[in-house]
């Protein structure tokens, strides 16, 4: 693993950045990957979540960008369309608005201009930015990417083309979509085109479909050793509960949480549901008995949830308006947000993924964690497969006299 940014060839310029936001030395996999992108090497890669997979993409495509960004040949001159040098998609608003967020970061003080296209906006007020500023890099979601192109408002023709949490990209939710925008950025960037594909969970499965709709047989894979996360910064509990009990349960969760040993804790809980029905009920349960909470997902009463709507609860909870996020997976997939303290299920996936993509929403940036499930008897006989499954240990918690316990001894029981 490379120390120190200095070796991967990155600019005086990103290396600044970088400290100012206390970064000093490079994570595994960004030593593993930054390496690959400079070279212009097509590459899928995965590691844990919080272990700056973005930054990793991010910076060597930047640094060459900014580089050649005086040739007059690399200017973005064309004045019919936008030729973005550089296209990213993922999944979500909230990931797009993320990425977004760090590209400007990243690029202030540089003449390198970035735009954001997603699907919760008006599209002229897109298209008008777009032909305005007529940025070097795009960050957006397949659906308006899409439609742009078919406006012929941006032609797709990067140099690179990043694919961020891709196996949600490639699920059968939003297969056609993404093998569309691959075929078309394929064909208009010919062989110059570096493609990258990242998630914390990259399956065979995944990787194939990938490799098809990327049109490249024997990709590069790599996979960082930063996958002990889950087991070593992240303490997995279980919490028993009848089905219609679990409202009350999660009430007296997050009011132990705040109370524990010492008064008024503070804590910032993101509430995991894989229902956006059950969603929108557990939100206004939690707000209905006077808990800070906010929603994360897509619809409220069958009405969709503005993006605004959701950009709002998003700020509520980042910056500590509200100490509860109640989230789906989709809504929550890739996001970023520092100081959760707990990440709480509220049932059990079938699928070991989706709870790695769950638990790491904490435990990030060196910082510990606490995944807390709360299921019933049928749900603990599924954690329990995923427990062995994924070589991690769950321990089993109850609730008394308004403290987490472990439960007590049999013999011990009343």
């Amino acid at each position: 693993m490379c120390k120190k940014f200095e070796n991967l060839s990155l600019t005086s310029f990103f290396i600044k950045k970088l400290e100012e936001r206390g970064t000093k030395e490079p994570t595994d996999i960004q030593s593993k990957i930054m390496p690959v992108l400079s070279k212009g090497e097509s590459v899928f890669f995965t590691s844990a979540t919080g272990t700056g997979k973005t930054f990793a993409y991010l910076l060597p495509v930047l640094d060459k960008l900014l580089k050649a960004n005086e040739e007059p040949q690399n200017l973005n001159s064309n004045t019919h369309g936008i030729n973005a040098r550089f296209v990213i998609t993922s999944p979500t608003l909230e990931l797009c608005t993320q990425i977004k967020g760090e590209l400007d970061f990243l690029l202030k003080g540089t003449t390198l201009r970035s735009a954001l296209v997603i699907g919760s906006v008006n599209p002229d007020h897109q298209i008008a930015n777009l032909r305005k500023n007529k940025p070097d890099i795009i960050v957006g979601n397949p659906n308006r990417l899409l439609l742009l192109a078919k406006k012929k408002i941006v032609k797709l023709n990067p140099e690179y083309f990043i694919l961020d949490e891709a196996d949600r990209l490639v699920s059968d939710e939003m297969s056609d979509e993404t093998n569309e925008l691959c075929k078309i950025i394929r064909r208009e960037s010919g062989n110059g085109l570096t493609i990258a594909a990242c998630s914390a969970t990259l399956n065979k499965k995944t990787r194939d479909k990938l490799s098809i709709a990327c049109g490249i047989k024997n990709i590069k894979f790599i996979k960082s050793d930063d996958h002990e996360i889950l087991r070593d910064k992240i303490e997995h509990w279980a919490i028993f509960s009848e089905k219609r009990r679990k409202d009350q349960t999660l009430r007296s969760l997050l009011s132990a949480l705040k109370t524990g040993k010492k008064k008024k804790t503070k804590i910032k809980a993101l509430i995991f549901t894989s229902r956006g029905d059950e969603a929108g009920l557990i939100l206004s349960r939690l707000q209905y008995h006077h808990v800070s909470a906010a929603g994360l997902f897509g619809k409220v009463n069958k009405k969709p949830l503005s993006g605004q709507e959701r950009r709002e609860a998003l700020d509520s909870f980042r910056q500590g308006g509200a100490e509860a996020l109640v989230s789906t997976d989709l809504a929550a997939r890739g996001l970023d947000i520092s100081g959760i303290t707990h990440v709480i299920a509220m049932d059990v996936p079938s699928d070991s993924e989706v709870y790695i993509h769950r638990s790491g929403r904490t435990g990030r940036a060196g910082k510990r964690g606490v995944m807390i499930t709360i299921g019933d008897e049928t749900q603990m006989r599924l954690l329990s497969s995923l427990e062995k499954k994924l070589k991690i240990k769950i321990y089993p918690k109850e609730l008394h006299g308004g403290q987490v316990c472990a439960p007590l001894p049999v013999d011990e029981q009343i």
